[in-house]
């Protein structure tokens, strides 16, 4: 992928993370910021994957509320508990 290509990439994904909370908002954001560019492709597409769930999911699994099916998706979301602290 190009550079052009991959910063439209990660622009359009920086758009995706705004949420309907300002929480979710922070947390799928620095994700972004902190780790997409250093994680596996296909750690990268689960992102992209995530970011289409409903908000009230993304809650429940950041919060341990609940847990995602998909394995990448409890990767990343057990990544944003720990650095956050949740």
């Amino acid at each position: 992928m190009s550079d052009a290509a991959a910063n439209a990439t990660v622009q359009r994904l920086r758009w995706r993370c705004r949420r309907g909370t300002r929480e979710l908002d922070a947390l799928f954001g620095n994700w972004l910021e902190e780790r997409y560019a250093s994680a596996t492709p296909t750690l990268q597409h689960a992102f992209a994957d995530l970011l289409e769930q409903q908000d009230p999911d993304l809650w429940d699994w950041v919060m341990g509320r609940a847990a995602p099916e998909r394995e990448e998706f409890r990767q990343i979301i057990d990544e944003i508990r720990a650095r956050h602290r949740l």
